[in-house]
């Protein structure tokens, strides 16, 4: 007995082994523990309730006759404040946040030396980073954002 398969079964049979191996694949990479699954944030829904009061903080940055600068240098990032502004005056944090493994974020205290700050590349691994400078400076606050490779 010799058994005819036509195109219709050809076909079923294929998205058959296709789908197979999609959920295969789907099943090892939930399953293992090798792999990390990171949300950006553990409280987004919180997050995003304070959207809008960020947005009123970049606002304000933008209006700056001379905004935030965030650059590598060669001992590692340098955040320069505008030069109008008096350093003893501007408080706030840095934050640092690899969207790739939430293990290494990390936030600095604002300190500055001459409107800048540096922050020692002994944290900074190569790769992407979202930096996010949020500070305070005569009672206004203000925010800047920036994604950028080291």
């Amino acid at each position: 007995m010799k058994i005819k398969i036509n195109w219709g079964w050809a076909m079923v049979i294929a998205m058959a082994v296709f789908m197979t191996f999609i959920l295969q694949y789907v099943y090892r990479t939930l399953t293992d523990d090798t792999l990390e699954h990171h949300l950006v944030s553990e409280d987004y829904y919180k997050d995003e309730l304070y959207y809008q009061h960020e947005i009123d903080k970049m606002n304000n940055a933008s209006k700056l006759k001379e905004n935030l600068v965030v650059e590598r240098g060669d001992e590692g990032m340098q955040v320069t404040f505008p030069s109008d502004m008096e350093q003893s005056k501007i408080t706030g944090i840095v934050y640092f946040q690899r969207p790739s493994d939430d293990r290494i974020d990390f936030k600095k205290e604002i300190v500055l030396d001459k409107n800048t700050m540096l922050v020692v590349d002994d944290k900074l691994i190569n790769g992407r980073w979202n930096v996010k400078v949020d500070w305070k400076y005569n009672d206004q606050e203000y925010m800047f954002k920036k994604n950028l490779f080291y």
